[in-house]
């Protein structure tokens, strides 16, 4: 339509204002969350992760491009170990208790510690069995403490004697079981016992020790005749035949003898006590063409007398 010369054009009318719903609103809301920069929207510490990772991909690809993943293994431990360390889970600290027979270097191989492993990748519970597989373990605990911390308590079986037996020494519990086999000086200290046996019968060997009172530094060893009875060895080589039955008494008589007439010094091969109303003594060769000689010049001076 025209009115005059200048045409005319439609006009609308606002009409009423939309409604949004909620669905709309919530959508806005994430919009405008949507539009925050992309650093605050990533999780905190998620780019030195990756970094690392990148870094660790890096290493191991020219590694192995390089050939020397083997020479990198030897130097730092396995990938996941290096990484680990690298990113601050390394083993700082590790704490043992209950040493007794054990050395904590002993305690450290078994469990598979050493500074090439990571505290992240360490199993624990493995360390554990391969710590109770030890002879000389009864029982073990091991935890980890993050950062860098590893807890190992132990409980260690309580050698009581030392057994001899075809040729080869063994460390033994108070009840006979053989703990280990006895390669080093460190449990030279306990008793020894020798024989078959021997192991089963080890405390009544120690009861026997304690009745010999001061002179029980000078057994060396006791051995079980037939299952049955002790031959106690003095240091000084003698043996010291003990009788089956009321061997406590006959270990007196021992000390008696000691003490009177210092037996452990004279030229004997043996001593038996077996028979409670008597004594006998076996001299060396030596002793023996000694006390020859002793009784010719006796025999002597006694016929130059007549």
């Amino acid at each position: 339509m025209l009115v005059g010369s200048t045409p005319l054009v439609p006009v609308r009318r606002p009409g009423p204002p939309l409604l949004v719903g909620e669905r709309q609103r919530r959508w806005f809301r994430g919009s405008r969350r949507g539009a925050l920069p992309l650093a605050q929207r990533l999780p905190r510490g998620l780019g030195t992760w990756l970094a690392l990772a990148f870094l660790g991909a890096s290493v191991t690809t020219g590694a192995a491009l390089g050939g020397h993943v083997e020479t990198l293994r030897e130097a730092y431990g396995e990938p996941k170990h290096a990484l680990a360390r690298l990113a601050g889970f390394g083993i700082d600290r590790v704490t043992v208790s209950g040493l007794n027979g054990l050395s904590e270097i002993e305690v450290l191989v078994a469990a598979g510690i050493d500074p090439k492993i990571s505290l992240a990748f360490f199993d624990a519970d493995a360390a554990r069995k391969r710590l109770e597989e030890m002879p000389m373990i009864r029982e073990a605990a091991v935890r980890k403490l993050y950062p860098g911390e590893i807890v190992i308590n132990l409980v260690e079986r309580e050698p009581f004697a030392l057994w001899q037996v075809k040729g080869e020494l063994f460390l033994i519990a108070a009840d006979g079981t053989v703990i280990d086999r006895m390669d080093d000086g460190r449990f030279a200290y306990l008793p020894l016992v020798v024989g078959e046996g021997a192991n089963l019968r080890a405390r009544d060997y120690v009861a026997l020790l304690a009745e010999a009172g001061p002179f029980a530094p000078r057994i060396r060893a006791g051995s079980l005749v037939a299952g049955r009875r002790w031959n106690l060895k003095l240091d000084t080589g003698i043996d010291i035949r003990l009788p089956e039955d009321d061997t406590k008494a006959a270990v007196t008589r021992l000390v008696g003898l000691e003490r009177d007439f210092a037996v452990s010094e004279k030229d004997l091969i043996a001593i038996d006590l077996r028979q409670p109303d008597r004594i006998t003594m076996r001299l060396t060769e030596e002793g023996a063409a000694a006390r020859a000689e002793q009784l010719k010049n006796k025999t002597k001076k006694r016929r130059g007398e007549a």
